[in-house]
C-alpha cells in the first residue's frame, strides 16, 4: 500500500478518536450535572418537590431577574428552607456545573447578601444612616437564604429539562436537550464592587472582570480609545437588563481586527473570565465557538472614565455572543457591578430546543 493511502487513513482514525473523546467528555459532563440535580430532587420531601419542580413550559423558565426577593419573587425552593444535607446536595450541583472560579464567584455573590445586612447594621450603629432607611433596606430581604433553585421537569424521567439558581445579583440558567446544553443568560453582580469595612475590607468578587476591562481600554492608542468610546453618561445598569426590554443589535466600538496581538489577547482574557465560569469541558466548547467565529469580528466598546472607582461600562459584542459589564453605583461612584454573558440565539436553550422541535415534526 502506498504511503499516500496510509496517511489519510491515519488522519481519519485520529479525527474519529478526537470526536469520540470529546463526545465521551460531553456525556460525562452532562451525566455528572444530571446526577447531582437528580440527587437533590430525590432528597426533597413531597411538599418540597412541589415547590422545587416546575413545569418546563412555565414562563418563569425564560425570565430572569437580579433584584432581591423583597422586590421580585422567585420560582422554586429557597436555600433557607433546606436542611444542611439538602444544602450540601445543592452545592454539588454548583460544583458539577461551574468551574472552581465560577463556583467561588457564585457562592461569593450569595454570601455578599449576608454582608450587606452587616454593612448597613454597621452604618446604623455609626449613625451614618437613620432607622427609616435601615428598615427599608432590611425589607429587601438580602440573605444567602433567599436564593432559589427551580428544576424545570425532572432530569430522572425527562430528556428535556433545565434548572435555574437565582437571587440578588445572580442568575444561572441551564437547559438540557439530551446531550445538548445551553448555559445563558449568565448574570453576575456585586454590591459593593469592593467591600470597604471590617475584616472583609478590600474583598472584590468580580475584580478580574473590571481590572481586565480597564487594562484593555488603557492599552489602546488615543485614536483607538476615541473609536472605542461612546459619548454620554454611563448607563445605570447593563443595557440588556432583565426588565429593560432592550437588545444590543448594532455593533459599535473598536473591532478586534484592528487590535495588536497583545490587545487581542487582553480581549480574549476578558471573554475567558466570563466563559470559564463554567465547568471546563463546556467552557472550552463555548470559547472555541467564539474563537472560531473570529476574534477579529468582536467589537469592544466603552462608556465613561478609563479608571477604577469611577463609573464606567464596557461591552464585548461578537457574532455568537454578548458580554456587558456596568459599574456605576447608586451614587455614580463606580462601586456596584452588574455583568452578563449571553449566547446569541441560544438563551434558555433557544437553538437547542428549536432543533429538537424541528426534528420531531
Amino acid at each position: 500500500m502506498a504511503t499516500t493511502d496510509i496517511m489519510p487513513r491515519k488522519l481519519l482514525l485520529f479525527a474519529l478518536a478526537v470526536f469520540a473523546f470529546v463526545h465521551v467528555q460531553s456525556q460525562d459532563l452532562h451525566t455528572e450535572i444530571k446526577k447531582s440535580v437528580s440527587a437533590f430532587v430525590d432528597g426533597l420531601s413531597t411538599l418540597q418537590k412541589k415547590r422545587a419542580l416546575v413545569d418546563f413550559r412555565d414562563t418563569m423558565r425564560t425570565e430572569w431577574n437580579n433584584l432581591p426577593v423583597g422586590l421580585r419573587p422567585r420560582v422554586g425552593i429557597n436555600i433557607g428552607s433546606l436542611s444542611d444535607d439538602q444544602r450540601k446536595l445543592l452545592h454539588r450541583i454548583l460544583s458539577a456545573s461551574l468551574s472552581s472560579q465560577g463556583y467561588l464567584k457564585a457562592t461569593g455573590i450569595m454570601h455578599m447578601d449576608n454582608l450587606l445586612n452587616a454593612y448597613y447594621d454597621t452604618l446604623l450603629n455609626r449613625k451614618e444612616i437613620n432607622d427609616g432607611l435601615h428598615k427599608q433596606l432590611r425589607a429587601l430581604q438580602w440573605s444567602h437564604q433567599q436564593f432559589y433553585l427551580a428544576v424545570f421537569s425532572n432530569p430522572s424521567t425527562d430528556s428535556i429539562w433545565g434548572f435555574k439558581l437565582e437571587g440578588h445579583h445572580l442568575s444561572l440558567n441551564f437547559t438540557f436537550n439530551r446531550q445538548q446544553l445551553a448555559v445563558t443568560p449568565m448574570f453576575v453582580g456585586s454590591d459593593p464592587a469592593e467591600y470597604g469595612i471590617t475584616e472583609y475590607a478590600g474583598w472584590r468578587i468580580l475584580g478580574q472582570e473590571e481590572d481586565l476591562g480597564v487594562k484593555l481600554i488603557n492599552a489602546l492608542s488615543p485614536a483607538l480609545q476615541k473609536k472605542a468610546t461612546m459619548s454620554g453618561n454611563v448607563p445605570g445598569d447593563i443595557i440588556t437588563a432583565a426588565e429593560s426590554g432592550k437588545r444590543l443589535i448594532d455593533y459599535w466600538g473598536v473591532k478586534g481586527d484592528v487590535l495588536t496581538k497583545e490587545q487581542q489577547e487582553l480581549l480574549k482574557r476578558i471573554i475567558r473570565e466570563f466563559v470559564y465560569n463554567l465547568e471546563y469541558e463546556k467552557a472550552t466548547a463555548e470559547y472555541d465557538k467564539i474563537i472560531k467565529a473570529g476574534i477579529g469580528n468582536v467589537y469592544f466598546g466603552w462608556i465613561g472614565p478609563y479608571e477604577e472607582h469611577k463609573a464606567h461600562y464596557f461591552v464585548i459584542n461578537g457574532p455568537t455572543f454578548l458580554i456587558e459589564f456596568d459599574n456605576s453605583g447608586f451614587n455614580n461612584d463606580g462601586n456596584h457591578i452588574h455583568a452578563i454573558w449571553r449566547e446569541k440565539g441560544n438563551e434558555f436553550g433557544g437553538d437547542v430546543l428549536k432543533k429538537h422541535y424541528q426534528a420531531s415534526h
